[in-house]
């Protein structure tokens, strides 16, 4: 197997060209990339719903065609240590439900251009109809050791994101269709409301959600003694069934919680509240509608140890989206309405991060001075937290007082900052671009100071571009004490100046002078729209897709 190892998929190389062993691609996240027509035919399934979706969850099951929990894959070793490995005695369902055993050989290779994945080889032992060995071989409960695995799984994998849609995700994908058929998970709000937020059926081979079951819900009866509410109000995990709902019901909320068993046809299922770390987050429902086997009172005590972990995900996940909408609404509060001058145009705007998981600290500001020049300012603090937030607050307001209070160059005025950030109690580290828009005997002027930020971009009426690369120097906080210059530049009648934070320029797949060529290439493709729809459609155009960064941009232009 040591020459295997150092396999390499080519561009020119297509998986066709294997055509005596079935063969598929995966990437370093498990997911096909690459199939040839053998593995269509042994798995009864086209290369449609083959590619992109996740090899195990979709292919790998136990002898008896139960779902195989991620700890007892062999074939999926290779592929987390980076080795390679052959085996037998491994069942794949088809796509037609039957059950294909087969001998195999995974090895790492390389996709593309760096990309790492592993090369999966197979061939036909026996096969089965997936009835057949279901009465022959009935699905076996999960093992001790098989549940302590799900559990460390479903601990690593929910704690590792702090987005409240993207935690569901996972934990559904977590205990479908390993414990269920179909997951429901009903959340409470912060006003105490009840709200489905994913109803999940496992249907061949896929998990689908059931968007006309998913839907704000009934009040919650605080004197209920029905499962779902008991649940909701913190009480213990209990084993349901339809005949719980047989009789008259009390409330609204049990009427649809019985409508639910009778659309999904689920005739075992148990209930466990989701608890945070101070009250209870909401409930998770798992059903069997297709499964022959009950839950037990062992699956009850698997079941509320999940809904308790997920719980204290969910209950991170909604803090710290708690706090991003804090640190926004800061933010947003703190940006200026630009002041109205006489022989300017200005425009700004601000996109907060895409994702939860980002709060940055980026403004700009705008203020006319005591001598009549603009003041303008860009500015992004270090952190993407509330710290930077209020940071960010911090050092907008000390900035714009000393420029209001000195009649002096911007390198001074950034100087003295400097300073005042060195002595706040809280460490603060930010970048900023200070400048004054000046008129000169009837002309426009730009004068100014850069502490670390991106340069600002002059587009000028014809199309041309330049970056103002001078008067760069430190950015603030760092405790040293730079000499700090000023730099002058003339703005000719429908010149265009960009003040703009990195968020607009930097991508993780793309490097810091692609964006910003792609910045000047837009900028000036642009500059004959109107600063009412100049900052948009430059956001639309170069902002990158991958993106997980708050963006500020303000916008200057002399009239022609």
């Amino acid at each position: 197997m040591g020459d295997i190892e150092q396999s390499v998929v080519p561009r020119s190389f297509r998986l066709g060209d294997l055509s005596h062993a079935g063969t598929y691609v995966v990437d370093d996240r498990g997911r096909i990339v690459e199939v040839n027509p053998q593995a269509e035919r042994l798995l009864r399934r086209g290369a449609g719903e083959l590619l992109g979706r996740d090899a195990h969850d979709l292919l790998h099951r136990g002898e008896s065609g139960e779902p195989l929990p991620r700890s007892r894959c062999v074939m999926r070793q290779p592929l987390l240590t980076n080795d390679s490995a052959h085996g037998q005695d491994v069942w794949l369902q088809r796509g037609d439900g039957s059950l294909v055993e087969i001998a195999w050989v995974v090895t790492p290779c390389r996709i593309g251009d760096g990309g790492s994945g592993a090369l999966v080889l197979f061939h036909e032992i026996g096969s089965a109809g997936l009835g057949e060995r279901q009465r022959a071989h009935p699905a076996p409960e999960m093992s001790q050791l098989d549940r302590l695995a799900l559990l460390a799984e479903t601990t690593t994998t929910l704690t590792a994101s702090l987005d409240v849609d993207e935690t569901l995700r996972q934990l559904v994908r977590l205990v479908v269709p390993l414990l269920a058929d179909w997951a429901v998970v009903d959340l409470l709000t912060e006003e105490g409301e009840v709200t489905r937020a994913a109803v999940v059926h496992h249907e061949d081979g896929v998990l689908a959600h059931r968007a006309d079951l998913e839907r704000p819900m009934p009040p919650l009866p605080r004197e209920s003694t029905m499962p779902l509410a008991r649940a909701l109000r913190g009480v213990t995990a209990t084993l349901v069934s339809p005949a719980d709902y047989d009789r008259p019901l009390e409330s609204r909320l049990a009427a649809v919680q019985r409508d639910l068993f009778k659309a999904t046809g689920i005739w075992s299922a148990c209930t466990a509240p989701i608890r945070g770390v101070r009250d209870v987050v909401g409930a998770m429902t798992l059903g069997r509608s297709e499964q022959s086997r009950p839950y037990t009172t062992d699956d009850l005590l698997l079941v509320e140890d999940i809904a308790r972990r997920a719980g204290l995900a969910l209950d991170n996940a909604r803090l710290y989206e708690r706090q991003r909408r804090v640190a926004e609404t800061m933010q947003r509060h703190l940006l200026p309405r630009l002041p109205s001058v006489p022989g300017l145009e200005m425009g700004a705007c601000y996109v907060p991060a895409p994702h939860a998981s980002q709060v940055g600290g980026d403004w700009y500001d705008a203020f006319v001075l005591s001598d009549g020049a603009t003041g303008l300012v860009i500015g992004d603090v270090v952190g993407h937290d509330l710290d930077a937030a209020s940071g960010m607050a911090q050092v907008c307001n000390m900035l714009r007082a000393y420029a209001g209070e000195l009649e002096e160059p911007p390198s001074v005025i950034v100087d003295r900052l400097d300073q005042a950030v060195a002595r706040m109690s809280e460490t603060t580290m930010a970048t900023v671009v200070f400048a004054r828009a000046e008129r000169m005997d009837g002309s426009w002027q730009l004068r100014w100071t850069n502490a670390g930020h991106p340069p600002p971009l002059l587009v000028d009426g014809d199309g041309r571009t330049r970056y103002l690369e001078d008067a760069g120097g430190l950015l603030l906080g760092t405790g040293f004490a730079p000499v700090r210059e000023d730099a002058v530049v003339e703005l000719p009648p429908r010149s265009t100046v960009l003040l703009y934070t990195d968020g607009l320029i930097e991508s993780p797949s793309h490097s810091l002078d692609e964006g910003l060529d792609r910045l000047r290439r837009q900028a000036a493709a642009l500059t004959r729209h109107p600063l009412s729809v100049y900052c948009d459609r430059l956001l639309t155009r170069v902002r990158p897709a991958d993106n997980d960064d708050d963006v500020a941009l303000l916008t200057l232009r002399v009239p022609g």
